[in-house]
């Protein structure tokens, strides 16, 4: 067996020394070698053991799984959605409306690896290579015929998604995130562009129109469907929404649509047109699509309704999607806007103080608490956000259940709470130590102990 990880080596096996950001495989190779690895493949060195020597690892790696898995997998129908917000919502509704329209379909993402009734959590929004052409194989045993998948910078960056070819993407926005890793927005608009050069047949493409960096995604030779509110030139989009609400209407090759969603905010119908033009890119019918109940995953938006109040849980945790998600509750809250929010640690800090101070300019009130601190101090988080904070419209409680039941206990009269940042995730990692804690779940139990 090819392992490369020489803690997983057992007797017989063989490890391949792989380079990463910031390991080098080449450094645990006696490691390896004690742990059983009787046979090493790697770029440089001699060892006790049969070596292969090869120009690069990492590419002799991608090009062995990709030997390994794809002819089997290569009937399969691939639909890639990349973006920095709205990935997963778009990718779920697709997956949903696959289903109800009796297609047998698969969805790997955020939310983890959905097949039938089955579904497994997932470490990365897109896998590892090793483990996502694995999953692929899982789809084709079990009789799957198309697999949509979320497709993140950094998978694309990483070669997670190498040698695969889909057959439909769509593009949703670009926004600040993950500059940690990328540097600048350009770098990072420029690796998500990548998607778009890996496409086969028809190379059916849906395309955001509105967003900034929209223009990079439209490549020569695909087949691109574009989509605006734009009131200005009509040649450049193929989709024209108005009148976004809950109800909306929509223009497509001469002929208007409308259609109704269970889902708050503009840029969840961008994100529900985007999923309808994808499978209508398959040749089903749009007023087949749009006859289709809309099912939004767990954590997007999801609503409680207490009294007269409305409780909202989303997984908003970059400021262009913190901002949109305030936005839209300006649009039908009649009361106060309350917000609880934090950032993750060991992620971009940069984003830290820029939503601290979206939070609090677009908020009546916001409780300041922890996300994910991971291996960081949140002592730290906390300071770089209230970097961005020049109101005294907040307060900092630590606990996020506490901060959960202190923003339950002050709604009073048509009030929006809003509890940003964790969505379906049900665990909090402080000083790495992983502990369970569902948002929803502290919801509901702050409703209990009020009433």
């Amino acid at each position: 067996m090819l392992v490369t990880d020489s803690r997983k080596v057992k007797k017989g096996d063989t490890f391949i020394a792989l380079r990463g950001v910031d390991t080098d495989g080449h450094d645990y190779i006696e490691a390896a070698i004690d742990n059983g690895a009787s046979k090493i493949i790697c770029e440089t060195g001699d060892y006790s053991v049969e070596t292969v020597h090869v120009d690069n690892t990492n590419q002799y790696y991608l090009d062995y799984i990709y030997n390994t898995y794809y002819d089997k997998i290569k009937d399969l129908k691939l639909i890639g959605v990349t973006g920095t917000s709205g990935k997963t919502t778009t990718c779920f509704l697709v997956y949903n409306m696959l289903k109800d329209l009796g297609c047998k379909v698969a969805y790997i993402g955020t939310i983890g690896f959905y097949m039938d009734s089955f579904v497994r959590e997932l470490n990365n929004t897109t896998p590892l290579i090793d483990e996502l052409y694995g999953i692929l194989s899982e789809c084709k045993d079990n009789g799957m015929e198309y697999v949509v998948m979320e497709v993140s910078s950094h998978a694309l960056d990483l070669n997670r998604v190498y040698g695969l070819q889909f057959d439909a993407c769509g593009f949703t926005n670009i926004s600040q995130d993950h500059l940690d890793y990328h540097k600048t927005i350009e770098a990072y608009a420029l690796c998500k562009v990548k998607l778009f050069h890996m496409l086969r047949g028809n190379k059916n493409c849906v395309v955001n129109i509105d967003d900034d960096h929209s223009k990079m995604f439209l490549i020569d030779g695909n087949n691109n469907v574009t989509i605006s509110e734009n009131k200005g030139d009509v040649s450049i989009y193929d989709i024209k929404l108005t009148n976004l609400g809950i109800d909306f209407k929509f223009d497509y090759l001469g002929k208007t649509y409308e259609k109704t969603i269970d889902m708050v905010g503009k840029y969840n119908i961008y994100n529900y047109m985007m999923a309808v033009m994808l499978i209508n890119s398959f040749g089903f019918s749009i007023d087949s699509i749009l006859s289709l109940d809309v099912k939004a995953p767990r954590g997007r938006m999801e609503m409680v309704k207490f009294g007269t109040n409305s409780i909202f849980v989303d997984y908003a945790h970059k400021p262009d999607a913190v901002k949109k998600v305030l936005d839209n509750a300006h649009e039908f809250c009649k009361g106060r806007i309350i917000t609880i929010i934090g950032c993750g640690g060991n992620r971009d800090s940069l984003k830290r103080p820029i939503m601290g101070g979206i939070a609090s300019d677009n908020s009546d009130y916001v409780i300041f608490t922890n996300d994910n601190p991971r291996n960081e101090d949140p002592n730290l988080i906390m300071n770089d956000i209230l970097e961005g904070v020049h109101n005294k419209n907040y307060e900092v409680i630590f606990d996020r259940k506490a901060a959960i039941n202190k923003g339950v206990s002050m709604l009073e009269d048509n009030d929006v709470l809003l509890i940003l940042g964790k969505g379906h995730e049900d665990y909090q990692i402080i000083k790495g130590v992983k502990y369970h804690l569902d948002d929803m779940e502290c919801v509901n139990e702050a409703i209990k102990n009020v009433g």
